[in-house]
């Protein structure tokens, strides 16, 4: 009777791949069969393209239905397919030229009244389309926005099948969606402010640092000081996302079902996990592997509050991120690769009994204390944290004073010219911060004097610094550099990197 192939996508992790819905139609016995190892949401399609067909004023074609997704072998899940079935199977009637079905990518789930619902992932399927140089890709209404965020492909929303039939036709024209970011939702701390924090200068230095390199960062301190607004307030300080970092951001949202109603993602997260959260779901995985935190604070901040408090293995999976970028999962079946390229800005207690408000407000940790306390977080995570600082109490003086501190826009400022001097810095590479820098990049952008030397030597004597410890205090003492617009390393910006790195001394 007829054979009619239709181009679509599957999601594997966040990336998408191309599958071909093969749709055959022929005599014998009405049956409506899926293979091509389908999930039980593809399976249940078959239902759902029924219903819609009828309920649009259309009929199944009659005789045996064969749906092949091909290739056959890659497992697929997700309802992203029930347009291109529905398409296939209305071939026959010629309702639209069968030949414009070769021009264009189409995924999208079908409601049973025939509207076209949004789908997470759609994102990752316009960037393949991109890649495979097709017409366009048409999607559901609602996903509009994600997909126009690829500027070399046109984008199709369609709000039902209806409708699609109509585009398909060549006497019904539509233009592409054009890119908009007018719906873009405000962050929640749009309204945090750096001049709410009363004293703590020192750490407040301390995080334009970080910021101004993409650093990670420790701050230690009693319950109340200040750590968790301080570290709040972080994101308003940092330089707004670049557009290729708004595609990766909403790449890794959009695989999650997590973009919100603007369709995009423009502005750096910030997640805060709790202290009870797994493995999994720190740094992603499951039977079917999905993103976890960790690639959720893409191009943002990964903050942990209580730091200690953590189970040490989900401390521990936090190496290999914070040194790649990225985070592999192998499983039976598939191994996926998700990004994780994030500040990882901690806090904690000095010890234990401040944990359990046993101390009174004028005692201090004792060393002993401090070291029982810090040895529940590893050494090789401790040397991955570039910045440690101290955040004391906030003296009365601070808490009454009427003068507002300096606010975060000017802040961001020097922050953002900072990272501009790194984006010239690194033109060619890919590289964007001075947290991404490797060894060869320090040795060639980070040269330093002798008094340096001689500072840097000191450090390592003294303070046990091991040699991730001081290839990451020349990384940060460039970023001090940065900010006070520095084309060399002196020995007062390698100073104060190293007595970022407190917990040396400790641990």
């Amino acid at each position: 009777m007829m054979l009619v192939k239709i181009a679509s996508t599957a999601l594997i992790g966040i990336d998408a791949v191309k599958v071909d819905v093969e749709v055959d139609i022929s005599d014998g016995l009405p049956n409506f069969i899926i293979v091509g190892l389908p999930d039980a949401s593809i399976r249940e399609s078959r239902e759902r393209v029924r219903a819609a067909l009828k309920n649009c004023g259309y009929s199944l074609p009659s005789g045996r239905i064969t749906i092949n997704l091909a290739p056959a072998e890659l497992k697929k899940e997700g309802t992203r397919f029930d347009l291109p079935i529905s398409l296939g199977l209305l071939a026959p009637f010629h309702i639209f030229p069968v030949e414009n079905l070769q021009k264009y990518l189409f995924l999208g789930e079908l409601m049973l009244d025939g509207k076209l619902k949004p789908g997470k992932g759609i994102l990752a399927s316009t960037l393949l389309a991109e890649r495979e140089g097709v017409d366009g890709i048409v999607v559901p209404k609602g996903n509009e926005n994600e997909a126009s965020l690829v500027r070399n492909v046109k984008v199709f929303g369609m709000e039902n099948l209806i409708q699609v039939m109509r585009f398909l036709n060549v006497h019904e024209e539509k233009r592409p969606c054009r890119f908009d970011m007018n719906g873009l939702c405000s962050p929640s701390w749009e309204k945090k402010n750096f001049s709410e924090i009363r004293g703590q200068q020192h750490a407040k230095r301390a995080l334009e640092v970080a910021a101004a390199g993409s650093h990670n960062l420790l701050m230690i301190g009693p319950p109340g000081s200040g750590k968790t607004m301080l570290a709040r307030r972080l994101p308003s300080i940092l330089p707004p996302l670049t557009e290729k970092e708004i595609i990766d951001v909403t790449r890794v949202y959009s695989a999650a079902g997590l973009v919100g109603p603007g369709g995009f993602i423009g502005f750096r997260p910030f997640r805060a996990p709790h202290h009870t959260i797994t493995d999994a779901g720190m740094v992603g995985g499951g039977a079917v592997p999905q993103v976890g935190e960790v690639s959720l604070a893409h191009h943002g901040v990964l903050f942990l509050d209580e730091l200690p408090e953590f189970r040490r293995k989900v401390l521990e999976d936090l190496r290999q991120p914070l040194e790649d970028g990225k985070v592999t999962i192998s499983r039976a079946f598939m191994r996926v690769t998700f990004p994780s390229f994030f500040m990882l800005v901690a806090a904690m207690n000095p010890c234990a009994d401040a944990v359990n408000a046993r101390m009174a407000a004028d005692e201090e940790c004792t060393d002993v204390q401090r070291s029982q306390y810090y040895a529940r977080i590893s050494g090789p995570l401790l040397d991955r944290i570039d910045i440690q600082v101290e955040v004391p109490r906030v003296k009365f003086k601070d808490m009454i004073a009427k003068n507002r501190a300096e606010d975060s826009e000017s802040i961001r400022k020097r922050v953002a010219s900072a990272r501009k001097k790194q984006l010239e810095r690194f033109r060619g590479k890919n590289i964007f911060c001075n947290a991404q820098m490797g060894v060869s990049d320090v040795e060639t952008l980070c040269p330093v004097n002798e008094k340096c030397k001689e500072l840097l030597e000191t450090a390592v004597r003294r303070y046990g610094f091991s040699a991730r410890a001081y290839m990451r205090s020349l990384k940060v003492a460039r970023t001090i550099a940065d900010l006070e617009a520095s084309d060399t390393i002196t020995p007062v910006h390698l100073a104060e990197a190293i007595q970022y790195r407190m917990m040396d001394k400790f641990y």
